[in-house]
């Protein structure tokens, strides 16, 4: 009963974060000459149905998602391209959306459709680098550990995209930037690494970063980032006055519709953050203690209870295996809860994938580890290898939705009886 409870609030939170109902109640006001509907991210193709659906007048458009991830549209063309590394077709299609945004009017207006995803999406080189550089730019952050606001500010050290630079080639056109946020604290001018928002940060800063997480950056990456500031637009640029940015969807109100779920069931809800970031076997450690004290003095929180958290976690890899953030976050959570009754866990992400898997993320309780033991698998073994969907996989623990449709980022729900 308590993993299909948990599944429901997890797909209660999932429908929450669906872009119809957002762009519906957000829609720009309509121009006098042209609307061009651009737009990256995994949520990103789902958000352009919804916009046809409710536009009452002509537009066009080209959109970009994840393999696997398009939906059916009539005037506004999908695309789709790879994540969490960027392919030939994201590099094609982000030069497209470029071309499509030049020569417009102050007449006209852009749609920007935006969703976590769209980095990787929009692979747009700066001068001097190669797609092959973007992609072993992408690969070094991925396992570096660093939290998505660094990620995202020093990928836009390479970008000719990223941090708002997309925005200042729709000039004059205004521009009206949609954005389903997957980032802690829903800052939109850190999804898909802001193509139509300026992103706070400079090229000092991005050099901080990289010593700091130890990023290894491939040569060309390297000498760019050395040299002079790239001249990002700023926030206080008056050429983005006319602009306007409004996020239809974030983790804090997918959390929200969990928690009403729960108490509907008669189970009081605890939303301890919707912005929690770090590395996911520590954020585990941190989650083990709290259902423990409450599995067994009953504090802080009366049983029962469901504790619910969001954000976006981070794995910095140590070995071969296979596996999410949001699997490697349970199978710390199964090790810290090992024997430990009446607590029963869901982590997964809501767009349907946990990193570059094919499962949405898991299910554990405190049977979980044990049950691997007798499986012939060795938790810690797993965990030091990153093998959480191996392991899972093996006991039949694996959460599979395919794609949602939308994304914001990480759910975690723990139950205790």
């Amino acid at each position: 009963m308590d993993t299909s409870l948990l599944e429901q609030m997890f797909h209660t939170a999932v429908a929450q974060a669906q872009p119809a109902m957002g762009i519906r109640q957000n829609l720009p006001e309509r121009p006098r000459g042209r609307t061009v509907v651009i737009g990256a991210g995994k949520a990103s193709a789902q958000m352009a149905r919804a916009f046809e659906e409710a536009w009452d007048g002509p537009l066009t458009g080209l959109v970009v998602t994840r393999y696997g991830y398009a939906e059916a549209c009539e005037r506004i063309e999908i695309v789709e391209a790879a994540h969490p590394v960027p392919d030939e077709a994201g590099f094609l299609a982000a030069r497209r959306i470029m071309e499509t945004v030049s020569g417009l009017s102050a007449d006209d207006l852009v749609v920007a459709l935006i969703s976590g995803g769209g980095s990787a999406l929009l692979p747009a080189p700066a001068p001097g680098l190669t797609l092959d550089d973007e992609q072993a730019i992408n690969r070094a952050l991925l396992a570096s550990g660093a939290p998505i606001g660094v990620m995202n500010l020093v990928r836009n050290q390479f970008s000719a995209i990223k941090g708002g630079r997309l925005a200042a080639r729709c000039r004059p056109a205004r521009v009206a930037t949609l954005v389903v946020s997957d980032v802690p604290g829903d800052d939109p001018a850190l999804v898909a690494s802001g193509p139509t928002i300026p992103l706070a940060g400079n090229r000092a800063l991005a050099r901080k970063y990289v010593s700091l997480y130890r990023i290894v950056l491939p040569p060309h990456a390297q000498a760019l980032l050395a040299g002079d500031d790239n001249l990002a637009p700023t926030a206080n640029d008056p050429g983005f006055a006319s602009n306007s940015v409004r996020t239809i969807a974030s983790a804090a109100l997918s959390l929200e519709a969990a928690a009403t779920l729960a108490r509907q069931h008669g189970i009081e809800a605890a939303i301890l953050s919707d912005s929690i970031e770090g590395e996911a076997r520590d954020v585990a450690q941190v989650h083990a203690a709290m259902a423990r004290e409450i599995a067994v003095r009953n504090r802080p929180f009366a049983k029962p209870v469901v504790l619910l958290s969001g954000g976006e976690t981070t794995v910095t890899l140590r070995g071969q295996g296979r596996g999410g953030r949001n699997a490697e976050f349970l199978l710390a959570l199964a090790i810290a809860i090992d024997g430990v009754a009446g607590i029963t866990a869901l982590a997964a992400d809501t767009d349907g994938i946990d990193g570059s898997q094919d499962n949405a993320g898991a299910m554990v309780d405190g049977t979980t580890a044990t049950r691997l033991r007798h499986a012939g698998i060795d938790p810690l073994a797993a965990l030091a290898n990153n093998d959480a969907y191996g392991a899972f996989q093996a006991i039949g623990s694996l959460l599979m939705t395919g794609p949602t449709g939308t994304n914001v980022n990480d759910f975690r729900a723990i139950l205790i009886r």
